[in-house]
């Protein structure tokens, strides 16, 4: 069973930095691809960056190109969320998740296992 352990949330105000970390357990991690989501209140939970199971190749959702790098260290199965430059409207839960390799990152149905996710708060 996979299991998903997120970290690094917090308060911050606007143009501040934060770094999510993501421990993985129960499968082999860099066989797979990592992904973050986010979902903010009444709001559907949206694709925030992805790498693949070797770490060479990302994707960012066009929001958050520049600001956001997404790595991962295979050696200590770990994802993580670099974000600089943070705004209000990056307030959210963000979520760690994992699926197979493949096209669609964006598609939230790719993955299959998912952390209990990390609050964001950016004040203005």
């Amino acid at each position: 069973q996979v299991q998903l352990v997120e970290s690094g949330g917090g308060l911050v105000q606007a143009g501040g930095s934060l770094r999510l970390s993501c421990a993985a357990s129960g499968r082999t991690f860099g066989s797979y691809l990592m992904g973050w989501f986010r979902q903010a209140p009444a709001k559907e939970r949206e694709f925030v960056a992805a790498v693949s199971g070797s770490g060479t190749f990302t994707d960012y959702v066009d929001s958050v190109k520049g600001r956001f790098t997404i790595s991962r260290d295979n050696a200590k199965n770990t994802v993580y969320l670099q974000m600089n430059s943070l705004k209000p409207e990056d307030t959210a839960v963000y979520y760690c998740t994992t699926g197979r390799p493949g096209p669609a990152w964006a598609n939230w149905s790719k993955y299959d296992s998912w952390g209990q996710g990390t609050q964001v708060t950016v004040s203005s």
